[in-house]
């Protein structure tokens, strides 16, 4: 090309301008001027114009041979020649398609290592009474976090000193390696081994949290637990894990709930289940009872000639629905009829004449036992 113009001019930036700044400002102008989106006429022109002043710029050696001695110091460098086409030696398209789009060609887009990060989340764990499960409660769970670096406040450098940036990639987290092919030139963008891809160097670090710029801190941390939680569900309190990093949000807290078994109730979804045992006289005469509830203690009565096994059901006495507090399960309460043991002479007597009344092959079903057994409480008074 005849009187190019100057590679700087071309890009809009000065002759001291950082590696960052120069492809910052090929990303804006290949992304205006790519032929296939923009409607200038003379797109394709500048579009090339563009990539052959960054293919300069942008690899450091290139870029002093041509602050030294112009565009004779890089004659021949390039594939444009003199604006025939892109050639075999075009400008890395990963690079180009990133800028573009958003992505490289088969890879996802890398961050940008000065780019907020969020924090990881983490996690804890608490007990509860099968009553704090039914009712809610407020808990105080021990966790530990990494937090920023109250010394360094998160630059991971002695107070007085700063980062540099890296030597090795120029702060942009990436080394490229060129690989020549009959088909061209290739170009393989891989992590800065010197500054582990966060584009700085630390020279001088922090003394507490040894450049790492977080430290891990204990805290005490206050979880409602909502009304109606079953074991191993977790409660998430946002904002709670650890700190994020270049200005990111911190991550999240999830509790996982664990429930202590209770000695009489059992719970089977939002029902609580609960085993009521009663003697024969209760069965078969009826009887009133006092039941325990997750609300109380609260009567219920037992009709006569009830059976082992019947269930009775309180309506609105189990668990809170856990996603809509106004829906609640029962409690369903199963009738144990108990067999007496070690009876006394006279009890003996008693159950010996009712079973003589009642038949060998006793029929629980039978309307007349209720009838049968009070005749034979009766003839022995």
């Amino acid at each position: 090309m005849t009187n190019k113009r100057d590679y700087y001019e071309v890009l809009g930036v000065g002759r001291q301008a950082s590696q960052v700044e120069i492809k910052t400002a090929f990303r804006r102008l290949a992304r205006q001027y790519h032929p296939d989106v923009s409607n200038e006429p003379d797109a394709e022109a500048r579009f090339k114009e563009i990539n052959e002043a960054y293919e300069v710029l942008g690899d450091p050696e290139k870029r002093g041979q041509y602050d030294r001695f112009g565009h004779a110091g890089v004659s021949g460098a390039n594939g444009f020649g003199g604006g025939a086409g892109f050639g075999a030696d075009f400008v890395d398209f990963n690079d180009l398609f990133e800028g573009l789009f958003g992505f490289g060609r088969g890879q996802g887009r890398r961050a940008s290592p000065h780019a907020p990060r969020q924090g990881g989340d983490i996690g804890a764990e608490v007990t509860l009474t099968f009553n704090e499960a039914a009712h809610g409660v407020q808990k105080t769970v021990r966790i530990r976090r990494y937090e920023t670096c109250p010394r360094c406040h998160g630059t991971g450098a002695e107070p007085g000193t700063s980062p540099m940036t890296c030597p090795q990639c120029h702060g942009t987290g990436e080394v490229r390696q060129v690989q020549q092919s009959f088909l061209g030139r290739f170009v393989n963008v891989t992590t800065c081994p010197r500054c582990g891809g966060s584009g700085e160097v630390i020279t001088t670090p922090c003394s507490k949290c040894h450049g790492r710029k977080v430290i891990e801190q204990a805290r005490e941390v206050e979880v409602n637990i909502p009304a109606g939680v079953d074991e191993g569900m977790r409660v998430r309190l946002s904002g709670e894990g650890n700190t994020g990093l270049n200005g990111g949000p911190s991550g999240d807290l999830y509790v996982t709930v664990h429930i202590k078994p209770h000695p009489i109730f059992k719970r089977s979804q939002n029902d609580v289940l609960l085993d009521l045992p009663i003697n024969i006289a209760q069965a078969a005469l009826g009887d009133e009872v006092e039941v325990l509830t997750l609300d109380g203690k609260e009567k219920i009565r037992i009709p006569a000639g009830t059976q082992s096994g019947h269930v009775f059901r309180l309506s609105h006495k189990g668990f809170p629905d856990v996603h809509n507090q106004r829906r609640r399960g029962d409690e369903r309460i199963t009738v144990k009829v108990i067999t007496p043991r070690n009876l006394t002479a006279r009890q003996k007597q008693l159950l010996q004449t009712l079973g003589e009344t009642l038949g060998r092959t006793p029929q629980p079903d039978d309307r007349n036992f209720l009838e049968k057994m009070l005749d034979a409480i009766g003839a022995t008074r």
